[in-house]
């Protein structure tokens, strides 16, 4: 803005002439929320995101559900293209459809010209839909335009000069914000009267929120044919207060031409509060996302800063991060951090937000630097690109899996998955998805990080199906071993095309129905699992075959059991196992997700009933799998296929899990003893308070693993974790039979090949405030340095540390096919662990943390 101080003191003077409003005691605070965003160069509809949002109903407590739409569909709202890029879309919310009339005199009408009103559709009857409690709003969107006379009058009243505004849609912009809070003060906030409220006013963008669920949203206002190229889905899970009436729901909208949604609370909400109120804003509706909202408009809209300072302002890199930046960044942020620091959310978050850049549609997810909240962000490119950030690995998936129901340019798998290390002095922890206009009359999606440095979607590997060959070309021998015919089918593999490798699953699935189900579906879990040049092809697509082929074979099971695999007929069918070794495959799609009658209860009743090995198959967020089932279950194993949930494996007592896939946030929770396997990445708190046990994760895991664990523990991480590792970790001596933390710091380049990673840990976190056990890195040139430990010390490897940990990476060598020796590989030579492996412990009265050192100098 090119006077940006003469802005607020309008706004200033409008609140002056307004009543003052404090927040109560029973205003509704946040807690957890679930929420999904996607960016799409095609226009997606409302309808694909009914599962999505329906299996991530546990994040919400039916208070507050809520949507927003970017790039819509002229034609659905009744105006020309014209109209619908270049007006405002004015959406307001009417709980008393009697003040319409007021309404559009005082503040439409007298204010603007309107060429086209649009009523959004809804249902009949509200109480149809059974968890509403409340009716939500009718909502009517204006395609406004601000009156000449109007905008006299607003450059008049707030003391202001057209030569305060960039160009002449800035100044729009700013009369409608106004507009807004006039309008949400008289209708909305005075006498909490809460008649009317303003849901959006942006361009070719829209919000609709309720009391409810947000997939009710889609079903009350008929959105399932409706469509945008960004969506984003929100539960509210408020905690107390205020709570039944949708203006306190997300998305907010209180920035021009943005939605913003969060998961978290704030603990400084006042503080953010006064810092707005000093730039002339007064919050309304008394949550941390309205303030989250007024503050990401203050800071792009009004003081005009580029992306990157935006995200600086709300997100302060800190710590080891600011020490890595460049000089001249580091004087930035100090700057921005000295300003706006008292306006800066504290607290665990994630903020997703929907923005209308001119004829850019754009999704933003911002990572908190405390990474107190889950996120996970993804993308898939085909012949059609597609971006996703949200809560949940499981609710991408649903989404995928209901557009690639209809749509053969979609597959069920993302090409890459990843969480975000919130304040990343690598790629700052936060992602921009923009659709852009193509030359062709489309649009193209561009991935960028908080630096505007490019993410690179375009994985290689073709991804056009061709029909399966009637041989696939690969000489099976008479007699075969899965483990020994894996590595020869892999030597093969990229020289196959499309109608080759469908034969070979063709094939193996022949195989299976005249010879073993048991070494069909071995061999396809090692292709499912491994990390192998897939050739011409994509590798994700390959996945999805592959993992089709292993439900085709299991899901016989019911019908035509044999020695090896049985089935249930229908949910609650408890069969008797015919020998100790049958496995029963559990179809996971007819339960609930979590309670009474869930898959988790009913792998329980189904271990009573004698069973003791289990393929659970298309998990779509289930959570709790593997919990409950009491003491001393060594003999118990689950393999769990699909998107799973929460909680998986928590509180186990000797049993075995494998999952074929990443897993979620929770998994191992106070795990007592057993062996869990992750063939991919792993959430939040992996291990959080495990006590005894062996896991391991293919690839990375995020934030916190293994905090506040005690007793003997045993972790294998052959990628990284994002930070936090082991805080709080409690677990004796490992040379005396307590629990360490192994992490190798490698990856796995698309040929299938291992590489290391710059940095065998990026966090400046690393085994925080512990007192037991210790953590073995993987770091032959000493990248890691003390400064990244808080309240740890590295120490010499013995030959009594490589006795203990070479157990673990030889079975970690059995799960996931990662040689020891390679491990033990440097530049080419095999070196002895003392070279390869360092040791951390913990550093005995002597726990001022990296971040106090951080403070103390700014």
């Amino acid at each position: 803005m090119k006077n940006a101080e003469a802005l607020l003191d309008s706004r200033r003077l409008m609140n002056s002439r307004l009543p003052k409003f404090e927040m109560n005691d029973d205003d509704a605070a946040e807690g957890g929320c679930g929420v999904v965003g996607l960016a799409c160069e095609i226009p997606v509809a409302g309808r694909h995101l009914f599962n999505s949002l329906e299996q991530m109903r546990n994040r919400g407590n039916g208070k507050g559900g809520g949507v927003a739409m970017v790039g819509l569909n002229h034609d659905q709202f009744g105006v020309s293209e014209e109209i619908l890029t270049n007006d405002y879309l004015y959406a307001v919310a009417y709980l008393d459809e009697s003040v319409r009339k007021d309404v559009e005199e005082q503040f439409i009408n007298s204010t603007f010209d309107v060429d086209h009103i649009h009523d959004v559709p809804t249902l009949d009857n509200w109480q149809d839909l059974e968890n509403l409690d409340v009716q939500p709003p009718s909502v009517v969107c204006y395609f406004i335009r601000p009156k000449p006379a109007a905008v006299e009058k607003f450059l008049s009243d707030g003391n202001l000069t057209e030569s305060d505004f960039p160009n002449r849609k800035a100044m729009w912009d700013e009369m409608v914000f106004q507009n807004t809070h006039k309008l949400n003060v008289e209708y909305y906030a005075k006498e909490q009267r809460a008649d009317a409220f303003v849901l959006s006013h942006g361009q070719n963008m829209i919000i609709l929120k309720i009391v409810g669920y947000a997939e009710d949203v889609i079903r009350y206002y008929r959105l399932d044919e409706v469509t945008a190229h960004v969506w984003i889905g929100h539960h509210r899970y408020p905690t107390r207060g205020r709570v039944t009436h949708p203006g306190g729901a997300h998305p907010f909208g209180q920035g021009v031409d943005v939605a913003l949604v969060h998961n978290g609370d704030f603990s400084n909400y006042v503080s953010v509060k006064d810092y707005l109120a000093q730039r002339g804003m007064e919050p309304l509706f008394f949550t941390d996302t309205e303030v989250a909202a007024l503050g990401f408009d203050l800071h792009s809209r009004v003081y005009g800063y580029p992306m990157e300072y935006v995200i600086e302002s709300l997100a302060p890199t800190g710590e080891l991060d600011f020490i890595m930046l460049p000089d001249e960044k580091q004087e930035v942020y100090e700057a921005i951090q000295k300003t706006h620091i008292h306006g800066s959310p504290d607290g665990p978050w994630f903020f997703i937000i929907a923005k209308a850049d001119g004829l850019t549609h754009q999704l933003i997810g911002i990572t908190d630097t405390s990474m107190l909240r889950p996120q996970v962000f993804s993308y898939q490119r085909g012949e059609v690109g597609i971006a996703f950030c949200g809560s949940e690995k499981q609710v991408i998936d649903a989404v995928l899996e209901s557009l690639s129901s209809e749509d053969k340019r979609f597959w069920r798998r993302c090409d890459e998955y990843w969480n975000a290390r919130g304040g990343s002095y690598t790629d700052g922890g936060s992602f921009i998805f923009d659709i852009n206009p193509d030359n062709k009359g489309g649009h193209e999606l561009t991935i960028t990080n908080k630096f505007d440095a490019i993410v690179d979607t375009h994985p290689e590997g073709n991804f056009n199906i061709e029909p399966a060959a009637m041989e696939s070309g690969f000489d099976w021998p008479l007699e075969w071993a899965p483990n020994e015919i894996f590595p020869q089918i892999i030597a093969t593999f990229p020289t196959f095309d499309w109608p080759a490798a469908l034969g070979l699953l063709s094939e193996i699935g022949s195989y299976a129905s005249q010879h073993s189900r048991q070494q069909a579906v071995d061999l396809l879990c090692l292709l499912l699992n491994r990390k192998y040049d897939t050739g011409a092809l994509r590798t994700s697509r390959w996945l999805d075959y592959v993992e089709d082929a292993i439900m085709g074979i299991l899901n016989h099971a019911g019908t035509t059991p044999c020695a090896y695999f049985s089935g249930q007929k229908s949910p609650g069918h408890l069969p008797k196992p015919q020998n100790p070794t049958q496995a029963i495959v559990v179809d996971a799609r007819p339960y609930p997700i979590e309670g009474i009658d869930s898959l988790a209860r009913e792998l329980i009743a189904l271990h009573k009933a004698g069973w003791r090995n289990f393929m659970v198959t298309h998990c779509k967020g289930h959570r709790f799998i593997g919990n409950g089932f009491g003491m001393e279950t060594s003999d118990v194993r689950i393999d769990v296929f699909g998107s799973v949930g929460d909680y998986l494996g928590s509180g186990s007592d000797g049993m075995t899990i494998h999952m074929h896939g990443n897993a979620q946030d929770q998994v191992a929770q106070i795990h007592k003893c057993g062996t869990l396997v992750v063939h991919g990445d792993v959430g939040q708190c992996y291990g959080y308070g495990a006590k005894g046990g062996r896991l391991f994760v293919q690839g990375n895991a995020a934030g916190r693993p293994m905090i506040n664990s005690v007793g003997s523990p045993k972790l294998v991480i052959n990628g990284t974790a994002l930070d936090y590792l082991a805080e709080s970790f409690m677990a004796g001596d490992p040379l005396e039979g307590g629990g360490f933390v192994i992490v190798n710091g490698i990856q796995f380049e698309p040929n299938g090949e291992i590489s290391d990673l710059d940095t065998p840990y990026p966090g400046g976190n690393l085994f925080s405030l512990s007192s037991g056990g210790a953590i073995y890195v993987r770091d032959p040139s000493n990248v890691l340095s003390p400064s990244q430990l808080n309240g740890g010390e590295f120490v010499d490897l013995t030959d009594a540390d490589w006795d203990v940990i070479q157990p673990l990476l030889v079975e970690n060598e059995e799960h996931y096919g990662i040689p020891l020796a390679r491990l033990l590989t440097v530049e080419g030579e095999i070196r002895s662990p003392s070279e390869v492996y360092r040791k951390i412990i913990p550093l005995k009265n002597k726990a001022l943390s990296v971040e106090d050192n951080w403070a103390g100098n700014h």
